[in-house]
């Protein structure tokens, strides 16, 4: 049964007013990509763009190439992260422009980026820039405006005919389980859809059954899980003690391969878990000296596990078939598919290569 191929992508690569604010005029995910330095030797800063470029996504060539790409590549959807605070949304202007153009012919859905929006940047997380503020009568006007404006896009994503709408933290809602039922209701009672697919990822390690909030499946959030093995001063990691890092850094660094390993090895559990892979991880572009770097990855490294996940995956029903990657764009962060001076177009190419591998 075929698989599809999801990737998660960050809106992030256009100026905004709020961010012109609180960061400077102009600033985009481009601005910290361009300015990230090496803080040792041998380090791979900045990554840098090649065959897409610096690219505005409020631009539908851009928007085009970027998926033109990913389909050439063997990707089959998108998956933006979307951002509203009490109906106020951000970084929206790429979305509302794919969907009046409709264009690009790209399969998407969306994954709600939950979260405050701090200065966490500048290690100032209790400076909260845009906050949350959770209500039920939220969550109506929420799931109205979603019903009305994404998942009647008949490239919407859906599972049996159902719109996938991703969670990035449960954790963070008085009660999440009832804001389901609101969601479920409205979409049903009011808009006529069969019903939703509810996701929920599994943000900062956090496991849980979906059923028990109510929730139809799970999705391994990949970046989290390979940076949660720390690498430590000892005999046989003597080789950290001949790095030579930049004074007054406070870098961690992680065990990109053993991350891996363990989500390779990971037991399937009981309830619908979508796997996921990462390519890499490296945030100093944004946090700089307290950023957090995986050692060991490689595009070598990355088609193993995605050919294990797509290997070892049984899809639980016709529509029930996705597999994650993420990210696509995450540039400053150091994880992204997308091509780059180091590695061109090798992500991309092993993708490609472990997707079909399924069909051996």
């Amino acid at each position: 049964m075929k698989l599809r191929s999801i990737a998660f992508v960050l809106p992030q690569f256009h100026p905004i007013p709020e961010n012109d604010e609180w960061w400077g005029k102009g600033f985009t995910e481009w601005t910290n990509v361009a300015k990230a330095a090496p803080q040792f030797e041998g380090h791979y800063q900045p990554h840098l763009p090649t065959d897409l470029g610096f690219y505005d996504l409020r631009l539908p060539e851009a928007r085009q190439a970027q998926a033109d790409l990913a389909q050439k590549y063997g990707i089959d959807g998108f998956c933006y992260y979307h951002y509203w605070f009490n109906g106020k949304r951000l970084l929206d202007k790429p979305i509302d422009e794919m969907l009046r153009l409709k264009e690009p012919n790209m399969p998407f859905m969306l994954c709600w980026a939950n979260e405050n929006w701090t200065r966490r940047w500048d290690g100032k997380e209790e400076d909260v820039l845009m906050q949350q503020d959770y209500s039920f009568e939220d969550d109506k006007e929420h799931m109205r405006w979603l019903c009305e404006k994404m998942f009647s896009d008949s490239r919407y994503i859906r599972v049996n005919d159902c719109p996938v709408f991703v969670i990035y933290r449960h954790d963070l809602f008085p009660d999440i389980s009832k804001t389901a039922t609101i969601w479920r209701d409205i979409a049903i009672r009011e808009f006529g859809y069969k019903g939703l697919y509810l996701c929920v990822t599994e943000s900062f390690n956090n496991q849980i059954n979906p059923d028990s909030i109510n929730f139809d499946a799970a999705i391994e959030f990949a970046p989290h899980q390979v940076i949660s093995q720390k690498i430590k001063k000892s005999k046989k990691n003597a080789w950290l003690e001949k790095l030579k890092l930049k004074k007054e850094t406070f870098i961690s660094l992680r065990d990109f391969k053993k991350g891996v390993d363990i989500c390779v090895n990971r037991k399937t559990p009981t309830y619908k878990l979508y796997r996921c892979a990462t390519p890499s991880w490296d945030n100093t572009a944004r946090k700089k000296k307290n950023g957090v770097i995986g050692v060991g990855s490689s595009p070598k490294l990355y088609y193993k596990w995605l050919k294990h996940l797509v290997k070892t995956f049984t899809p639980f029903s016709k529509d029930e078939n996705f597999v994650f990657i993420n990210a696509m764009n995450e540039w400053a962060e150091g994880n992204h598919l997308e091509p780059c001076t180091k590695y061109g177009l090798a992500y991309l190419e092993a993708t490609k290569d472990a997707l079909e591998s399924n069909a051996e």
